[in-house]
């Protein structure tokens, strides 16, 4: 959870989380449904088929006990070398080095590392840093992780960073040659892709039609309204797909919503359905009562639009 989302935002989700699957096994045997519902408005939602896909791994091949080891761990889907690093630093003393953003400012900052730490070159030198500064043994490897990734959370923060309060400060490359702000280097901005598509709210008696998002691509597996293109004939789109009739269409105000590398422009349409067939012909689709839909596993800017206009 805590991968690219802050602590305050990921604390509440942790709790209802970990109350519904105090262990291993339990997320195991958990429907991916009711997975993403917990998961809902965290984003990022391959994480949690990510963490759902290792948690049937663990009882599958590992009996349930969760590796400690680095090796092990980055063979699970999701875990990354540093994210491997660090439990194995805290769950066995394992030493490894770790590289979360935070630590890549803390490391950039601290030996005058100039680039985006996203850049090959630059991340290859980072890893390299981060390495030679492991402490050695066993025993402080936890204290010493959880500390990097303290200092740069709390301390050598991207805005106004605590120099005064560091206790790396005397020998920062940053701070002596005042380059604090300017290290490390942005993103290269570039211009953000966008896409735009219609939605479909159909409702039907106070009632709300999702559709369920394909196992992968954007939203994957989570429910959403139904959408398609921007120049096609909405009434004849729902006649022809779901064989319904409905009543005068409804323009909603557009909601745009920006993933990591494009923004999306939604343009909803309330449709009205006057008839809808006993068997629809369509599948991956499903009726929700007002609340429900909300409470579903909805990706958080069509929560908005339900709240909204539901």
């Amino acid at each position: 959870m805590l991968q690219q989302t802050q602590v305050a935002t990921v604390l509440p989700y942790y709790g209802r989380f970990v109350a519904e699957f105090p262990m291993v096994a339990d997320l195991a045997a958990a429907p991916i449904g009711r997975v993403l519902e917990l998961w809902s408005g965290l984003g990022y939602y391959r994480r949690a088929h990510y963490l759902h896909e290792s948690a049937r791994i663990v009882v599958r091949d590992h009996g349930g006990r969760f590796p400690v080891d680095a090796a092990t761990l980055m063979m699970l889907p999701g875990i990354g070398r540093s994210t491997a690093n660090a439990i194995a630093a805290f769950a066995s003393g394992e030493r490894g080095a770790i590289l979360d953003g935070n630590v890549k400012r803390v490391l950039a900052r601290h030996r005058g590392i100039e680039g985006w730490p996203g850049e090959p070159r630059v991340q290859a030198e980072l890893w390299r840093v981060a390495a030679a500064y492991l402490p050695d043994g066993r025993r402080a490897i936890g204290a010493y992780t959880q500390g990097l990734m303290d200092l740069g959370a709390t301390t050598c923060t991207r805005a106004k960073p605590d120099c005064n309060a560091c206790p790396v400060a005397a020998d920062c490359v940053a701070r002596c040659d005042g380059r604090v702000d300017e290290l490390p280097y942005p993103r290269p901005r570039r211009a953000l892709p966008r896409r735009e598509v219609t939605v479909l709210l159909l409702t039907r008696d106070g009632d709300v039609l999702l559709e369920q998002r394909p196992p992968v691509g954007v939203w994957s597996g989570l429910w959403s309204l139904p959408e398609l293109a921007r120049d096609a004939d909405v009434a004849l789109h729902v006649a022809a797909r779901f064989n319904a009739a409905t009543d005068a269409l409804r323009l909603l105000p557009p909601l745009t919503h920006t993933f990591t590398h494009f923004a999306l422009t939604m343009h909803p349409v309330r449709v009205p359905v006057t008839h809808w067939p006993t068997t629809a012909g369509a599948r991956g689709v499903e009726w929700f009562a007002r609340d429900s839909a909300i409470a579903a596993a909805v990706p958080a800017p069509i929560r908005r639009l339900l709240r909204a206009h539901c």
